[in-house]
């Protein structure tokens, strides 16, 4: 299972865009493989360590615990990065 978490806050533009992208890579994977991929998003607001190291590059997405992008996330990027990460698990 590869996690993908978006940190963001509630009113955030990119935060929103960010979520799209990730919503349309994930169904747009190859049969079953969007299975295996598990979206969470987690607010800053919520939780003051959260806050406290990413504030100011909202909105974050990491894929396993590792940073992938801060700020715009491209599409492509993260097809490649969850490709690898399916090849890894596999």
């Amino acid at each position: 299972m590869t996690t993908v978490t978006i940190i963001s806050k509630p009113d955030c533009h990119l935060c929103d865009v960010a979520r799209e992208i990730v919503d349309v890579v994930v169904a747009d994977l190859p049969d079953g493989r969007d299975e295996t991929v598990d979206v969470e998003e987690l607010s800053i607001l919520d939780d003051p360590a959260l806050h406290a190291q990413w504030w100011e590059k909202i909105p974050v997405v990491l894929i396993d615990g590792r940073l992938h992008a801060h700020w715009r996330l491209d599409a492509g990027r993260l097809r490649s990065a969850l490709d690898a990460a399916g090849k890894e698990s596999a």
